[in-house]
C-alpha cells in the first residue's frame, strides 16, 4: 500500500528525501525490484565575447563571457556530471534522486533534485499521478528526462533557463488526466515552499541565457547593486530559501485536441511576504506569473514550439513613497526543429524584457532584449550525442553603467559539446 501522506515542516529540502522514502509501506518482494542507477555528463569547448558572465556576477546574459576586454575566448570545460537515481517500490511508485557537479556552482557536489512520483491508477480514460519532493514545476517546452535537459540544444530560452535557476520548489503535486472523446485535458496542481527569493536574479540581473541549474543548498552571485539597495540586499541569493512560512501554489491545464497539437496554461504564486528578511539579508519576494506554451507537429520530422510568459515580482517595505522594488517581466519564443535521422536542427527565436520601479530602483529603467540560436544535434550512439550551438544575445539595461558598461551590449557564444549518459 502506498502512503500518500505529506505534511509539512518548513525544514531543509533535504529532510524530505528519506521521510518521503520511508513513506512508501510495500510488499517486502518490492524491495527486489530492480534500481535505475544512471549518469550523464557534458565536456564542452566554449567561445565567447562580451561582458562578465552573470556566473561571475556581471551583467552577462549567457553562461560564458569573453576576457578581460571582451573580446573572444575559447576554452574546454568540463561543464556537467550528473548522478541519478531511481528506485522503484512496485508498479506505481518510484524515486528520483539526482546529485550534480557543475561548472560554477557554490559546493562540489550538491543536490539537484529528490521526489517520489506515485501513478496509483492508470486506465485508458483515466490517468492520475503525483509527486513529493524537490523538483521544479512543470513549465518548460524544452527540457525533458531525470536530467532536465534540452533537447536537441544546448541552451534553453530566456523562460526556461529563469525557470531552472529561480523557480525550483520543494512541495507536493498532482495531475489528473482524462479522455473526453477524441480530447484528453489534464490538470495539475501543486503546493510548496522554499522558494521565497525567486524573482531576485530576474530584478537585479536581467533575463538570461543559460544550462546552468540551481542546486539545493548552493547560491549565486548577483551583479553590482543599485547605491540604495548595497547594505539592504545580500551580495546573493539562494534561490531554494524559506523566508516567511507561507506556503505558495500553482496551476496548470493541458489539452490535446484530436489534431498533431498540444496546448497548456499555466499559473505560479509563490505567496512570498516581500517584507520578511533574514538576518543575512536574503528577501522574501512575492512572485506571480502566468505561461502560456504550445507545441505543434508540422510534419513527421517538424516540431514547432513556443512559450510566451509575463508576471511581476515585489520586495521591501512601503515607506509611503511605494515599495522598494516592483519588476514586470515579460519573454516568448519560438523553436523550429527538424529531424534527419539521427541528427536534429533547430532555430529559436526569443524576446525578453523587464520594466522596474520602486523607491529603492531610482535612475533604474528595466531591460529589453532579443536573442536568435542554431543549433545542430546528432545522436552517434545510444550513449553519447555531439551538439554545436550558436547564440547571439543583444539587450539593453541601463544598470550596466553601475560598472561603467555601456547600457547596450551583445554576446555571441559557441558551443560544441559531447553529453555522455550512461
Amino acid at each position: 500500500m502506498v502512503c500518500l501522506w505529506l505534511r509539512f515542516s518548513w525544514s531543509l529540502p533535504v529532510r524530505l528525501v528519506p521521510a518521503l522514502l520511508a513513506c512508501a509501506s510495500l510488499p517486502a518482494a518490492a524491495q527486489t525490484l530492480p534500481v535505475d542507477l544512471s549518469f550523464t555528463g557534458d565536456v564542452r569547448i566554449a567561445g565567447a565575447d562580451g561582458e562578465r558572465a552573470w556566473t561571475d556576477g556581471g551583467f552577462g546574459k549567457t553562461r560564458f563571457g569573453g576576457d578581460r576586454d571582451g573580446d573572444f575566448r575559447i576554452r574546454p570545460r568540463l561543464t556537467e556530471g550528473e548522478l541519478i537515481w531511481q528506485p522503484r517500490f512496485g508498479w506505481s511508485t518510484k524515486a528520483v534522486i539526482a546529485v550534480a557537479a557543475q561548472d560554477g556552482q557554490q559546493h562540489a557536489v550538491d543536490l539537484v533534485e529528490a521526489f517520489v512520483a506515485v501513478k496509483p491508477m492508470q486506465s485508458a480514460d483515466t490517468r492520475i499521478s503525483g509527486r513529493v519532493g524537490l523538483f521544479w514545476p512543470p513549465v518548460s517546452l524544452e527540457h525533458e528526462g531525470a536530467a532536465w535537459q534540452v533537447a536537441d540544444m544546448i541552451t534553453p530560452s530566456a523562460i526556461n533557463s529563469w525557470i531552472g535557476e529561480e523557480v525550483k520548489v520543494v512541495g507536493a503535486e498532482g495531475t489528473i488526466s482524462r479522455t473526453f472523446g477524441e480530447h484528453r485535458l489534464s490538470a495539475t496542481l501543486g503546493l510548496f515552499g522554499f522558494n521565497d527569493t525567486s524573482g531576485t536574479l530576474l530584478s537585479f540581473r536581467g533575463w538570461a541565457m543559460h544550462d546552468f541549474k540551481t542546486t539545493a543548498f548552493g547560491r549565486e552571485k548577483l551583479p553590482t547593486l543599485p547605491e540604495t539597495m548595497e547594505y539592504a540586499q545580500a551580495a546573493y541569493t539562494r534561490p531554494t530559501a524559506e523566508i516567511d512560512n507561507r506556503p505558495g501554489f500553482y496551476a496548470k491545464l493541458a489539452w490535446q485536441p484530436p489534431a498533431p497539437v498540444s496546448l497548456e496554461a499555466f499559473y505560479y504564486d509563490n505567496r512570498g511576504d516581500p517584507q520578511a528578511v533574514t538576518s543575512n539579508l536574503l528577501w522574501g519576494w512575492r512572485t506571480r506569473f502566468v505561461d502560456i506554451g504550445a507545441r505543434a507537429q508540422l510534419g513527421p520530422a517538424t516540431t514547432l514550439t513556443a512559450q510566451a510568459l509575463t508576471g511581476t515580482t515585489r520586495m521591501g517595505p512601503d515607506e509611503g513613497q511605494g515599495i522598494w522594488i516592483d519588476t514586470r517581466f515579460r519573454s516568448a519564443f519560438l523553436r523550429l526543429s527538424h529531424k534527419f535521422g539521427p541528427t536534429t536542427f533547430s532555430t529559436r527565436f526569443d524576446l525578453f524584457g523587464t520594466d522596474e520601479s520602486g523607491s529603492e530602483m531610482e535612475g533604474e529603467s528595466g531591460e529589453s532584449g532579443w536573442a536568435a540560436t542554431g543549433a545542430g544535434s546528432w545522436q552517434m550512439f545510444d550513449h553519447a550525442r555531439l551538439l554545436v550551438e550558436l547564440l547571439h544575445v543583444d539587450s539593453r539595461r541601463e544598470g550596466r553603467l553601475r560598472d561603467a558598461l555601456d547600457p547596450r551590449q551583445s554576446q555571441t557564444i559557441v558551443q560544441t559539446a559531447l553529453r555522455l549518459s550512461l
